[in-house]
């Protein structure tokens, strides 16, 4: 039996992240990948794509 890998990080908590900080799913997608468990530098991000 094949074990199912799970993505890198979850959609519903991509999905949470782009509501949170009013972007695109793209675009948080993109930035979770790129700084995956450092959400201070995460959330930065977002906040430089949401202004």
């Amino acid at each position: 039996m094949e074990k199912l890998q799970e993505a890198a990080t979850p959609r519903r908590e991509i999905v949470m992240f782009a509501k949170k900080h009013r972007i695109e799913v793209e675009d948080a997608e993109k930035i979770l990948e790129e700084f995956g468990e450092d959400k201070k530098k995460a959330d930065k991000a977002a906040r430089r794509i949401a202004a």
